[in-house]
């Protein structure tokens, strides 16, 4: 079984807890170390129980923590090598990493950390470099894709292979080009290294999910440019246009921004789950 917490999905800060076996970690580390060590002690969790951090990009609001869960808490940091040169570059990075806190990984190079199999892929996305991740763990494979500015074969497949997954669904493009934003902003959002749109992440999902995929979350929302009400009204209607009826096909679920999420006690492909109606 896999557990999964969202401890944060948004610009304020990213952060997602990960417990499979013996093995525990975080991927992206966005919200401040004293929130999140209160967020530890709510759910009665350890951030000394920790076993790594995965580090999808080097934005502010998903690398803010790092410097002090590897320095107080004594983790490994893993990233891309461009990302770890960006983490040293990022301001709102202190401590700075030791070196022997830098573990390097590769794209489509899979690793083992613990009970995982974990495999990074490439993302587009404006930032030194960024990476999704498939999380393989008796015979789930869960997959997290936040901050992407199109949608390339590679992600297309990593969907297809999902059996849970955390998808960026960050603004309504109507909202976002009507809103305050200057121009070069709005440009940045909606271009092909910005971000996912809700109705971009519901053409994904209509189709490249399986028959497989017990559960989505839509991640990363804008505050400005979104709500999740309205994100999730898009991409369950797109999802029902192509005849695919969340509740019943898979679970679809929008996370908070500020907040953790509940408790997620995720069963294998194959093994019944009772969240979702019985099929006879």
């Amino acid at each position: 079984m896999l557990r999964f917490i969202s401890l944060g999905s948004g610009s304020s800060g990213n952060c997602y807890y990960f417990a499979a076996g013996q093995t525990r970690f975080l991927i992206d580390a966005g919200v401040s170390f004293t929130q999140l060590r209160k967020l530890f002690q709510s759910l009665g969790l350890s951030l000394r129980n920790l076993d790594a951090v995965l580090v999808t990009h080097d934005h502010a609001d998903h690398i803010k923590s790092v410097g002090k869960l590897a320095s107080d808490c004594g983790l490994p940091i893993y990233s891309t090598e461009l990302v770890h040169q960006g983490i040293a570059r990022n301001y709102c990075v202190a401590p700075k990493l030791d070196s022997d806190k830098k573990i390097i990984i590769k794209k489509n190079e899979p690793f083992t950390l613990g009970d995982f199999t974990i495999t990074p892929f490439h993302v587009p996305h404006d930032s030194t470099d960024c990476v999704g991740y498939r999380l393989e763990v008796e015979n789930i494979r869960f997959c997290l894709i936040t901050d992407i500015g199109h949608v390339t074969e590679e992600v297309q497949e990593e969907v297809s292979k999902a059996n849970y997954l955390i998808l960026e669904s960050n603004h309504d493009r109507e909202m976002l080009m009507k809103g305050p934003y200057p121009a070069f902003l709005k440009g940045r959002i909606a271009g092909a290294d910005g971000h996912l749109s809700n109705t971009e992440a519901g053409e994904l999902l209509a189709n490249f999910a399986s028959p497989n995929l017990r559960h989505v979350w839509l991640c990363h929302l804008s505050e400005e440019n979104n709500h999740p009400v309205l994100a999730q009204k898009t991409v369950d209607g797109i999802l029902r246009s192509y005849g695919i009826i969340p509740g019943k096909d898979f679970k679809l679920e929008v996370l908070k921004r500020r907040n953790p999420s509940q408790v997620y006690d995720l069963l294998p492909e194959g093994a019944s789950d009772p969240s979702l109606p019985f099929e006879d």
